[in-house]
């Protein structure tokens, strides 16, 4: 699963960066590092871009940045 495909409100912990080169440096500069707990905030119309939350701050992402982002859903029960 990647980071586009969750939903506002859900959870979940960053497994690995697929991108290659400078955007995937660039993600990691962000804080989007492996192990990382994430959470989606909220959506803009049309569904690009994304707010996630991520080390305590909020960062804004393209679509196509977050679906370099390989996560596993956290669950919250």
């Amino acid at each position: 699963m990647t980071l586009n495909q969750l939903k506002p409100g859900q959870r979940a912990t960053i497994r690995s960066i697929t991108g290659r080169g400078a955007m995937a440096q660039r993600l990691m500069e962000m804080g989007l590092l492996e192990g990382s707990a994430v959470a989606i905030t909220r959506r803009a119309i049309g569904g690009d871009p994304i707010e996630v939350e991520v080390m305590g701050y909020a960062l804004s992402l393209r679509a196509d940045e977050a679906r370099q982002i390989e996560i596993e859903a956290v669950d919250d029960e």
